[in-house]
């Protein structure tokens, strides 16, 4: 779907926001009756700029004008065979970053409770929070502590929220917006400083702690247990203390299996300006697991001197395709051996998925929460034919091969949900020499998932308020195809999104999302009007209308 928002900002370099905002720094901005309806002063000093709307007034007081053009566009979009069930669209909110103390509490819990009951009153199903292995299990192997996720489960509870957790084996810091450190468990990062072959390390040398490398998942490299095992051991403890509340608090369980949770190699880390948006990165091949891995597979074909290294002109993490050998238009990705080598690279990184969503599926069978696994929108260099930063991730997508339907496919064995990100992006925000296309990454994703028959949930890549950004996540989010999203997940709770505009954007968001197509419609039609730039446009492809 084409929505473009005809700006000369891109929002590509600002920051995520994955950034571990204390709670301190919104608790002045929240009060529940103070959010429930704006001061009449607040109203007053808006009304200068656009209209004014309560989240129950919603879209009724359009003009006339607006009104007849949404009925003749909603004759033009409004698919009858759909029930308002199936439109539903159900919105989580990230909570911060630092929800959990580092000693292992849960943070500010009166300004928390206070959130809560905001984003209650907004209508909105529940929130996300990172379940962090630093955390948890630092105090020692099998040691856990779950006192601050258990206070902030039964505050969910009590409110009448619904739970998302992430089982987060990464580290919190190093990744775009990450502006605060929760490292490995202490335990883990002193085999590490053993053995640091145990993370990604790149043809430099270079060691990334983000995460345990996926070439050990089997190896019993962590004082007697493979990472494999310490995973499922730490999930299998969260089960068992939160057994009567899986399946009706916390309805998902998101399986981190990567960087930021994600399914990819750290192919592009920002710690110390190792990598600038938009260079290709780097691929992650060079543990002595990893190497070993590769010399095998090559063996295994009578290619020996394949199996050596990676790929000798791959470049450097800020090039573009086009400086080097391997990446451009037809370089070596193309050859012979490029097929072998993003065969095995990516096949690995399937594996690790499949070994980790297998070792979840045993765990939560039969708890009622749905399983996720998440996948990064990877959107620079997309409009090439290598998508190099996608094939240093460790997703084989190019011009010539589908990299996310095996992906999908692997995730719907397992009746895991994909969720994937950058779902509030258009191309037309996006810097042209980066040949960025986020609607085309989007647009296959889901049609990889329709294909697979697993369903796709979204959250938003980058922290993002205004009405331009929900209303390409709302034209997104619907389909007439059977491949709209089961869920999407807002990034993130803080400050700024308590402030009186934002706010109201949000609750105007979740109401549109909750609602039928015909009021999704409405919705577009009034943050066209509102956003100076913005206009209607039917897509014939998507069936909807949307911005642009």
């Amino acid at each position: 779907m084409a929505l473009t928002l005809h700006s000369s900002t891109s929002f590509i370099k600002s920051k995520d926001n994955r950034s571990c905002r204390t709670s301190d720094d919104f608790t002045s901005a929240i009060s529940f009756s103070q959010m429930k309806q704006p001061s009449s002063q607040q109203r007053a000093k808006n009304s200068t700029h656009e209209a004014q709307l309560s989240p129950a007034e919603g879209i009724s007081s359009y003009s006339e004008g607006m009104n007849e053009l949404g009925e003749k566009l909603h004759g033009m979009t409004v698919p009858h065979s759909h029930s308002h069930d199936n439109l539903r669209v159900p919105v989580f909110v990230m909570l911060p970053l630092d929800t959990i103390s580092l000693g292992g509490a849960l943070n500010k819990p009166r300004a928390m409770l206070a959130s809560l009951m905001a984003l209650k009153s907004a209508g909105v199903e529940g929130v996300m929070v990172d379940v962090w292995w630093g955390l948890v299990e630092k105090d020692g192997p099998l040691k856990y502590n779950w006192e601050g996720y258990t206070e902030l489960i039964k505050m969910v509870k009590k409110i009448g929220l619904k739970l998302q957790v992430v089982m987060s084996f990464h580290q919190c810091g190093g990744n775009v917006g990450d502006s605060c450190t929760i490292p490995l468990p202490p335990w883990v990062l002193e085999e590490i400083s053993k053995n640091p072959d145990l993370v990604y390390t790149d043809k430099s040398g270079r060691r990334n702690p983000e995460y345990i490398s996926l070439g050990c998942d089997s190896l019993a490299v962590l004082r007697g247990r493979t990472p494999i095992q310490v995973y499922s051991d730490f999930m299998r403890s969260f089960r068992k203390r939160f057994k009567d509340y899986i399946g009706d608090v916390v309805v998902e369980v998101q399986v981190g299996m990567g960087p930021c949770g994600e399914l990819r190699y750290p192919s592009y880390p920002e710690s110390n300006g190792t990598w600038r948006f938009p260079g290709i990165g780097e691929f992650q091949c060079y543990d002595k697991y990893m190497r070993a891995s590769l010399a095998a597979a090559a063996e295994a074909i009578g290619k020996d001197d394949w199996g050596q290294q990676g790929p000798h002109d791959a470049g450097q993490y800020n090039q573009f395709p086009e400086d080097t050998g391997f990446f451009r238009r037809d370089g070596t990705w193309n050859s012979e051996y490029g097929q072998f080598f993003m065969e095995w690279y990516s096949g690995k990184l399937l594996d690790h998925g499949e070994k980790m969503l297998n070792a979840a599926n045993k765990i939560f069978q039969g708890t009622g929460a749905k399983l996720s696994g998440k996948v990064a929108g990877i959107h620079w260099h997309y409009k090439t034919r290598s998508h190099a930063a996608e094939l240093t991730a460790g997703y084989y997508n190019t011009r010539h091969r589908d990299g996310y339907l095996p992906i999908a496919r692997m995730m719907a064995k397992h009746g895991v949900v994909l969720n994937f990100t950058c779902m509030e992006m258009r191309d037309g925000e996006q810097p042209n020499e980066a040949n960025c296309s986020p609607e085309g990454l989007v647009r296959q994703v889901k049609m990889a998932t329709k294909l697979a028959g697993t369903e796709l949930a979204g959250e938003n890549a980058l922290e993002r308020y205004d009405g331009g950004a929900f209303s390409q996540v709302l034209a997104t989010s619907r389909s007439d195809s059977g491949n709209a999203l089961s869920a999407f997940t807002y990034l993130r709770m803080n400050k700024r999104l308590f402030e009186a505009e934002n706010w109201r954007n949000l609750v105007e968001f979740v109401k549109s999302m909750s609602e039928g197509e015909k009021d999704a419609v409405n919705q577009l039609i009034m943050w066209c009007s509102r956003s100076p730039g913005l206009q209607l446009r039917f897509d014939p492809l998507e069936r909807f209308v949307c911005c642009q």
